[in-house]
């Protein structure tokens, strides 16, 4: 569901998994490539012209199956059975690093998005039940408007905030640590978010 894509090429027999950043996010590259280097043929690479970092791994039927479940047509869907994916607060974190958003005004508004601009209406309302499964995040269904067409997204204020970031702050690479928001001592609105977090936590972020 983030940044990365997974690709069956043109006469090849299973998929490969690949992932690009931008240099602003190598941090995030090197940390996604030592946890996948034993399923890549060579190490990270860079491009001359824009400084862009990437890395593929080798093509691996395990990564097949994924394929054919999170994709139709060459579209990118939600299986179904996403529930069965979407467990960890790890797992959780890295979604929102790769497709998280933060909106964050101080003293007065603090919530999430997680773009969903790909998917239709019902895969995202698979993600928004799975979160609420797995994890007890409250989350709803929202859309925002990109080049004249409607695109379902999925918002986490003030009923999910608090136990969202608490499962996925320690997960979250420093490069990414904009998305979260800075702690207040006294936010009126934002209070039920704060209680939720212990002092370690806040200083933490």
């Amino acid at each position: 569901m983030g940044d990365g894509g997974v690709y069956i090429k043109k006469n090849a027999s299973d998929a490969n998994y690949a992932v690009k950043q931008s240099i602003r996010y190598s941090e995030y590259v090197s940390w996604l490539y030592d946890n996948l280097k034993n399923l890549c043929p060579s190490g990270i690479k860079q491009r001359k012209d824009n400084g862009q970092r990437y890395f593929y791994t080798s093509p691996n039927e395990n990564l097949t199956i994924l394929q054919s479940m999170f994709y139709k047509n060459r579209v990118k869907r939600v299986p179904k059975n996403i529930k069965e994916f979407l467990r960890s607060p790890l797992t959780l974190a890295v979604w929102f690093m790769d497709d998280g958003t933060l909106d964050y005004r101080p003293k007065d508004h603090c919530a999430f998005h997680l773009c969903t601009n790909c998917f239709s209406r019902k895969d995202t309302k698979l993600l928004i039940d799975a979160l609420y499964e797995n994890f007890g995040i409250v989350a709803t269904l929202h859309y925002t408007l990109c080049r004249g067409k409607r695109h379902s997204r999925i918002y986490i204020g003030a009923k999910g905030r608090g136990k969202f970031i608490n499962l996925i702050a320690p997960y979250i690479l420093d490069c990414f640590k904009y998305k979260l928001p800075k702690y207040r001592t006294n936010p009126q609105r934002l209070d039920s978010f704060t209680s939720q977090m212990t002092s370690g936590e806040a200083r933490m972020i």
